[in-house]
């Protein structure tokens, strides 16, 4: 440039030199506006990128994630590791880029939660290229030329950690294409048109024990707490931190942990991250989701579940359709919640943070979340859904029983019965406890909801443990509380009776007999011959009566036609009848007409309750049973085999299952 007072000499390539006032200059490498020209000599514009590496001190404290390395070693151009916070991506990618750092000539890390922060990150990458310009360009100008400079190379690497959207990278990619980006976020979808996700779990259990013990030698209880700790890469190194700088074991730690999740939540050693605890690293995915406030409430009421196996209809009475999809799936985009088919799942840390949260919503949000348990319950067939009760369980735990109402109380019966149904038993009986406890509490010994329970609960330690003393002195209390309230003629004192008899068979059979006769002469004289109580009370005193078998044969007979017609619409009692004549004609070797009358039996419980319920089953356990006892061994295994593979499907691991697989053929 020359000319009068301004003039100004420029030499080298794509130098610049001004006087006076200028506008705009376009070097070639970047466009930038200033006010007041500055001459850069050409030393300030070399650009020296060779072995250039930012990346933070991430990649001491590794292990495990051999099959996420190997992606991220298979990709080219962008890739993204997403997951829950805490999950360990930022170590992942820190890690990757730091063995990869020979094939680059530039690795830089950039925080970029936000479009600044990105933007930020680029300028910084300018600055490290051209020492030259620091202080001298604005940073809009430094982010352009970082731009261009990865615009026109291709051996470079960028890790982008926490990425909170998709969009958020668009200019970015817009412009650059040919190096390689990694990018960590919590967002788990929306990269369908922009990269390849890679989505990362929680660790192993032997994984999680190595991580731990890379901080804390001590391994006194370390099993248990890493599965509490659910096997969380952050939870872990939080915990190992604290409990080797308060030299204390990974027992105690947990100890603490259950007496005061809150404070151990947010706790971490002397000179660590406060932004990098559990209860700070979620809360900022909740505080993105404020526009949907539905979500947070999800998150509050599934807290008080099981962690997985969440039926998305449980949620149906929280909004609209539309709304409570809203909820989910933004839950979902920001890797909180799974969603598998009609299920969700969530990382039981994150319930045991949300749970932990002092504010009042909590509270309610147990409420809610043991309301829309009770009505499923309450609008549904005992036994019908299996997942149910599994949350009612989980809700319970997570509980004070001072703090059960009445509602409380049921929700607990009914998911007992539930189990109980599927033979699980000794899951069933804690629930029964907890029901009677808080009934006792709420109505008194004496009303009839309180003595109901009781009997529920006496009858499910009697099936835990036939015979028990425990289950007769339980029934025994009932029947003198039936007795003292409702009288001795009342149809739910001649019920109680008749079960305290049954028990009473083994440890006291003649006292037993003497009060199954009465119980039928009560029921004759109060209810009438036909009523279902009068046939159940002649049943009892059949199985007591030693008989032939033919006798026996055409009593049951007898008795199942008049259950039949009895109570058609409720064939529990007729049910059990015909189980035990199909034994009575197995044991008399009329297997063609048991076998017969068991299939018959499988049927219409297929009708009825289909083919995973556990009465469904139990008919086929008794199916294999006749083969096996009719000499057709060969014929009983191969329904065995079928059988257990549909129990374990159906029901899982339970009494029901064990039966069928302790079955000795």
């Amino acid at each position: 440039m020359t000319g009068g007072a301004g003039r100004a000499d420029a030499s080298g390539d794509r130098s610049v030199a001004a006087g006076g006032g200028i506008g705009r200059v376009n070097t070639g490498d970047f466009v930038t506006q200033v006010e007041n020209a500055t001459l850069l000599p050409p030393e300030a514009l070399t650009v020296s990128p060779a072995g250039l590496v930012h990346l933070p001190e991430r990649t001491q404290l590794f292990v495990g994630r051999a099959r996420e390395l190997a992606l991220l070693d298979e990709g080219v151009g962008i890739q993204v590791l997403c997951g829950l916070g805490g999950i360990g991506k930022s170590t992942l990618a820190a890690r990757w880029a730091a063995d990869r750092v020979a094939d680059h000539t530039v690795v830089w890390w950039i925080t970029a939660e936000t479009p600044a922060e990105l933007d930020a990150g680029l300028a910084d990458l300018a600055r490290a290229m051209q020492p030259g310009v620091v202080g001298v360009l604005p940073e809009d100008a430094l982010r352009e030329r970082a731009l261009q400079w990865l615009a026109t190379h291709d051996d470079w690497l960028l890790v982008l950690d926490n990425v909170s959207a998709p969009a958020d990278l668009r200019p970015l990619l817009a412009r650059v294409g040919n190096g390689r980006i990694v990018v960590t976020s919590r967002r788990a979808s929306g990269w369908q048109d922009v990269a390849r996700t890679v989505v990362l779990d929680v660790l192993g259990p032997e994984e999680a024990a190595e991580l731990f013990t890379g901080v804390c030698a001590s391994d006194d209880g370390l099993g248990p707490l890493c599965a509490e700790l659910g096997h969380l890469p952050l939870a872990l190194k939080q915990a190992a931190a604290y409990c080797a700088e308060a030299g204390i074991t990974p027992r105690t730690y947990q100890g603490l942990l259950a007496e005061y999740p809150g404070e151990m939540f947010a706790a971490t050693a002397e000179g660590g991250e406060a932004a990098r605890t559990l209860a700070r690293v979620w809360q900022v995915t909740l505080d993105r989701l404020t526009d949907t406030p539905r979500a947070a409430l999800v998150l509050r009421i599934i807290a008080w579940w099981a962690p997985e196996g969440i039926p998305r209809r449980l949620l149906d009475p929280l909004g609209t359709p539309l709304e409570v999809t809203e909820a989910v799936r933004r839950l979902a985009a920001h890797s909180m919640i799974t969603l598998r088919g009609g299920e969700l799942s969530v990382h039981r840390l994150v319930q045991a943070v949300v749970r932990a949260d002092p504010a009042e919503a909590t509270a309610t949000a147990r409420e809610l979340a043991m309301s829309l348990l009770h009505t499923r319950m309450s609008q549904s067939e005992v036994g019908e859904d299996r997942h149910v009760p599994v949350h009612v369980e989980v809700l319970a735990g997570h509980s004070d029983p001072a703090d059960d109402n009445e509602e409380a109380a049921w929700l607990y019966l009914l998911a007992g019965a539930s189990l109980g149904v599927f033979t699980a038993i000794n899951r069933a009986l804690p629930l029964f406890q907890r029901a009677l406890f808080s009934l006792r509490r709420i109505h008194g010994a004496d009303h009839p909801r309180t003595l109901g329970a009781l009997q529920t609960l006496a009858l499910t330690v009697d099936m835990a443990d036939s015979g028990s003393r425990v289950a007769a002195e339980l029934l025994e209390e009932c029947v003198a509380g039936h007795v003292r309230v409702l009288g001795p003629d009342d149809p739910r004192t001649l019920s109680t009776r008749g079960h305290l008899a049954r028990v009473l068979r083994t440890s006291e059979p003649a006292r037993a007999d003497a009060l199954l006769q009465e119980n039928v002469e009560h029921c004759h004289r109060v209810l009438g011959p036909t009523h279902s109580q009068t046939i159940s009370a002649r049943y009892d005193l059949l199985l007591g009566i030693a008989s032939g078998a033919g006798a026996a044969v055409t009593a049951l007979e007898a008795l199942v036609a008049d259950a039949e017609r009895s109570s058609p619409e409720d064939p529990f009692l007729r049910d059990n009848i015909k189980r035990s004549l199909i034994m009575r004609l197995s044991e008399a070797g009329d297997f063609e007409r048991a076998l017969a009358l068991t299939v018959e039996a499988i049927e219409d419980s297929r009708r009825r309750y289909g083919d995973e319920d556990s009465r469904t089953l139990l008919s086929r356990v008794v199916e294999v049973n006749i083969f096996q006892v009719s000499g057709q061994t060969e014929r009983a295994r191969a329904l065995k085999a079928v059988l257990l593979e549909d129990c374990l499907r159906a029901v899982g691991e339970c009494e029901l299952t064990g039966l069928v697989r302790g079955m000795e053929l």
